[in-house]
């Protein structure tokens, strides 16, 4: 009941936010962006402070980082890396120590420092892999998150007109 009761909290809270539907829009195009990095202890900020070069909301920045979670780091982590290992020369080395970790279900931060040990063409990997899929991610977050938000807009404005 609980859960049910903060559910609702926060819809609320979220049906209310204000601002320019493409700058709520735009901050969480940027919080999916950051969210599909694999740096899970920075995503927010790095969120947060993309949404303040770029003019967005800093608010669903922070919410759209969301898309990362413990239930899917693993697979963010995987593709993440997949892609980078497509893009870039290299064809994954060092991946077993990666791939062992996270088959023995370690936390983020073990699976990271076992990513760091492996070397920078890991590390590089990732990172241009994360780059690649948090902008493939985010283009269609953004005119979804606008569609939404621009409905939510119309809403109101039905709303006090009756």
């Amino acid at each position: 009941m609980k859960l049910i009761r903060q559910l609702k909290y926060l819809y609320i809270r979220f049906i209310r936010l204000r601002g320019d539907p493409r700058e709520l829009a735009l901050g969480t195009a940027l919080g999916v962006f950051a969210g599909m990095m694999p740096i899970v202890p920075f995503q927010t900020a790095l969120a947060v402070t993309l949404a303040v070069l770029f003019k967005g909301s800093k608010i669903t920045a922070a919410l759209g980082t969301w898309v990362s979670n413990p239930l899917n780091w693993y697979f963010l982590y995987y593709y993440s890396y997949r892609t980078g290992v497509w893009i870039l020369p290299g064809k994954g080395q060092g991946f077993a120590s990666v791939t062992n970790a996270i088959s023995q279900k370690e936390s983020a931060f073990h699976i990271l420092g076992n990513i760091l040990e492996a070397g920078g063409t890991i590390a590089a990997a990732f990172l241009v892999g994360g780059f690649l899929l948090g902008i493939v991610a985010s283009v269609p977050s953004y005119f979804l998150s606008l569609k939404l938000f621009r409905s939510i807009v119309e809403w109101r404005k039905k709303r006090r007109t009756y």
